[in-house]
């Protein structure tokens, strides 16, 4: 078996505990959202909309043009980790699954379609943010 080498196991970690923190403040950002809708749809839309422009915004401002000189460990840290752990593609999947299942088809691509296109939308925001941030 082939040995890690140290700025590996730390790529490995900065992954890791980025996800762990992603996914505490997905449950955070669910629990809040739950409280302000009556549907749980809702929270994972909140979610990954505003994963998308957080990963977008920190991509651009961290980006060979951006402000911030952040290192690959860093990136990773934020994007693949904190980003990947509180997004929920998955989520989105089983919740519009669920609608088709429950004969709810229109709903079901009602809210795919509004997921994604907010999600784009937002993430388009992060990158004019961020743009605008090093001017």
């Amino acid at each position: 078996m082939k040995k890690r080498s140290s700025k590996t196991v730390v790529l490995y970690l900065a992954v890791g505990f980025g996800a762990g923190l992603g996914a505490l403040l997905r449950f955070w950002c669910g629990l809040a959202v739950a409280g302000l809708v009556e549907s749980g749809l809702w929270t994972t839309a909140f979610v990954n909309i505003s994963g998308s422009f957080a990963i977008v915004f920190f991509a651009a401002i961290v980006g060979p043009d951006g402000r911030w000189p952040v290192g690959s460990v860093g990136r990773q840290f934020v994007m693949g980790g904190v980003c990947g752990g509180f997004t929920t593609f998955s989520a989105m999947s089983l919740d519009t699954l669920l609608l088709i299942l429950r004969g709810e088809p229109l709903r079901a691509i009602f809210y795919l379609l509004t997921v994604v296109i907010l999600s784009l939308a937002a993430g388009w925001m992060g990158h004019l943010l961020a743009r605008a941030t090093q001017d």
